[in-house]
Order: structure tokens, then C-alpha cells, then sequence
């Protein structure tokens, strides 16, 4: 028999990051020592409160269902984190998601039709295109490369890619895999043009705890962008909770209410006892600052690193990515460093910037080191 498989999925690539991640878990499982430099997940357990808080959720009896947006407590915590960072939401508003992830995959289908508009500003996390065009969408991109991937100075470009046509913008600051935070005169200019041509954005903020020395703006704070923004945000980054999947968007009522519809019929609600977890994280400061310091210093020694090598790098102000300028066919360029160097990193133009490569500072200096000098000794760098 053969099945036929229907458009939206047969136009979507796989996801790169996790290609390359299978990839190098190949090589590991034939013997092979692979310094992986691909994939956001940080290398610190997560906290131990944290972890606890768990626990004794289970203990409780805490595993059945929860309402499909989510206990109570942890929307109130949610709201009360927003409103420290001068966002506007009530429990009401806010949907807890299984990871950050399918935060935007819901807002996504909630809001896109076919041959709707959707913009982007590339280099642009790789599930985005993706999460469009199961929808429906087609994608405008905005090329940030020529600007050290700043917003600001390529606000011009923007203007010249949007519309009325456009339906939704995706903003992500600090940026993964740029690890760029938009300056507020850039947020600025994006809310303008929001406003101009009624377009609704994504605020796409799951780094938003993990910045060195500079503080972001979350574009809902904006005159004029409370009803039109739609604010992401999650645990898996900032308290290293990947494998916890837990997230959270926040947003209009009437958005709330369509999206719910999908979050209810397709994941039911977050894991009862996860959403316990979370509530005790969002009490955690301690250890996010550690790791955010941490990662300040690997940040700063890939940079010196590269520096030996001739390299210059845009300098990330948050998230732990920066972007590597290698050679214009990227993709070969990360097989190659993987087969020969056994470097797993990720090629640029899965973000939609060809002639890069994303590294991932989100392991111990040991292995940074020894990855970048595998990298030179092949010839890599």
C-alpha cells in the first residue's frame, strides 16, 4: 500500500538541529567521541529545588488532569512574572503549553490561513518556517546578516518586507541562533509598523533570562502593542528544563480562546505535576544567575578562541548561539566538521542565512576548547 501524505507536511523540511543531533548520537554510538555544538540544551542539571518540587508533586497525587489551560497557581505566578516585566496579563489570558514550542505551533494555527503572510527576521529559528507552512502561510524574511543581525539598522528593510498584507510578525530577542537583543529603538520600529498595517506579533522571549549586561524589552510593554502581542515564554532555558517540556504564551482573550480549543483537543493540558515544578522554578533566581554567568564566560572564550583563528563573530548579548562565517556551502561545511572533526554544529542556512554555521556555547569550557581546536586542526577554521 501506498499512503499519500497530505501538503502541509510533504513542504516541511525535518528540523536541522535535531538531523544533526541524530546524526552525531550515530558517531557516539559507534565509539566515536563527538564534541556536540548543536543543539540549546544546557548542560546544567536542573535545579535541585526544582527537581524536588516535582517530587513531592507526584507524592501528592498530583498526576491526573489539570484544566487544559493550566492549575490555577502557576497561571497566577505566570501573570505575576509578566507583570514584573511590565506586561499585562491575567490568568485568564495565559495557556501553559507542553514546552515553548507548541506555544507557537498553536498560536501559529490559531491565526495563520492559507496564503496568509507571516514575517520573519533571518536568521530565523528553524521551526518557525516549519510551524507557517503547515499552516498555510508563506513566509517575507528579512535578512539581519549585513547588520551583525541588529534589528535597528535594517529597520528600512523591514518596512520595504511588510504590509497590510501581513498578518504576523515573529520577533524573537535575545535571538536564537544569533543570540542578538533588539534595542529598543528597533521594538520601536517594529511596533510602528504594527500598528501602520495591523499586523499581530509574536514576542518569541524564551531567553529572556539569559542575557550579559544588557536588558530586554519585551515588545508588549510597547504603546500600542498590548493587543496585538503575543508574548512566548517557557522553563526549558532558563532553568534548563528541556526534557520537562513547559512553556507559556500570553495574549489577547479572544486569542486565548481559539487557541484553547486546539491546546485542548490535540495535548489536553501540561503534565500535572510538571506545572507544580514550574510554579517552585519561577521562585528560583540563584542558579539562573549562575548559568547565566557561566555561559557570559564560555561566550567570552569561543569569542578569544576564534579571534586566534582570524575569525570575528557578532558578539551575542543573550542565549548561549553565536554565528560562525564559514564557507558558502554551509551544509557541507557542518557534514564535513562532523565526519572529520567530529563537531556537530548547525548550518546557517536552516536559519535562512547560508554561509554560517551555529555553535552552541551550552557546554563546558573543556569541550569548547577542545571543539574549536578539532575544528583548526581539520582545517576547519
Amino acid at each position: 500500500m501506498t499512503m499519500e501524505f497530505t501538503d502541509r507536511l510533504t513542504r516541511v523540511e525535518p528540523s536541522a538541529t535535531l538531523a544533526i543531533s541524530a546524526l552525531a548520537t550515530e558517531l557516539e554510538n559507534d565509539g566515536v567521541d563527538v564534541v556536540d555544538l548543536s543543539v540549546g540544551e544546557p548542560d546544567f542539571p536542573t535545579p535541585e529545588n526544582i527537581v524536588e518540587a516535582g517530587k513531592d508533586a507526584m507524592d501528592a497525587g498530583h498526576t491526573g488532569y489539570t484544566t487544559s489551560a493550566g492549575i490555577i497557581d502557576l497561571r497566577e505566578a505566570i501573570s505575576e512574572k509578566l507583570a514584573d516585566d511590565g506586561l499585562d496579563h491575567g490568568p485568564e489570558e495565559i495557556i501553559v503549553t507542553p514546552g515553548a514550542k507548541q506555544a507557537l505551533y498553536e498560536i501559529i494555527q490559531a491565526l495563520i490561513s492559507d496564503g496568509d503572510e507571516v514575517a520573519l527576521l533571518d536568521p530565523a529559528w528553524v521551526s518557525y518556517e516549519a510551524m507557517v507552512k503547515m499552516a498555510g502561510g508563506d513566509l517575507t524574511r528579512v535578512d539581519l546578516s549585513e547588520t551583525d543581525f541588529q534589528l535597528e539598522p535594517a529597520l528600512d528593510d523591514l518596512e520595504a518586507a511588510v504590509s497590510d498584507e501581513t498578518e504576523l510578525l515573529i520577533v524573537n530577542s535575545p535571538s536564537n541562533p544569533t543570540g542578538a537583543v533588539y534595542s529598543d529603538a528597533a521594538l520601536e520600529g517594529v511596533r510602528d509598523l504594527a500598528v501602520e498595517h495591523d499586523i499581530t506579533v509574536i514576542s518569541d522571549e524564551i531567553y529572556k533570562e539569559i542575557t550579559y549586561g544588557v536588558e530586554p524589552t519585551s515588545l508588549g510593554t510597547l504603546e500600542g502593542m498590548a493587543d496585538r502581542t503575543i508574548t512566548v515564554n517557557g522553563f526549558s532555558k532558563a532553568y534548563s528544563m528541556t526534557g520537562w517540556r513547559l512553556g507559556y504564551f500570553a495574549g489577547p482573550e479572544d486569542l486565548i480562546n481559539q487557541a484553547g480549543k486546539l491546546h485542548s483537543h490535540s495535548v489536553s493540558s501540561a503534565v500535572n505535576f510538571v506545572q507544580h515544578a514550574g510554579l517552585e522554578a519561577l521562585e528560583t533566581e540563584d542558579p539562573v544567575a549562575e548559568m547565566v554567568d557561566a555561559f557570559e564566560d564560555r561566550r567570552d572564550l569561543v569569542i578569544n578562541l576564534l579571534e586566534e583563528h582570524d575569525i570575528d563573530v557578532a558578539e551575542p548579548e543573550g542565549a548561549f548561539y553565536m554565528m560562525v562565517p564559514v564557507d558558502d556551502d554551509d551544509q557541507a561545511w557542518c557534514e564535513g566538521a562532523l565526519e572529520d572533526a567530529h563537531v556537530a554544529t548547525v548550518p546557517g542556512s536552516a536559519f535562512g542565512t547560508p554561509g554560517y554555521a551555529r555553535i552552541s556555547y551550552a557546554a563546558s569550557e573543556e569541550r569548547l576548547e577542545e571543539g574549536i581546536e578539532r575544528l583548526a586542526d581539520e582545517g576547519y577554521l
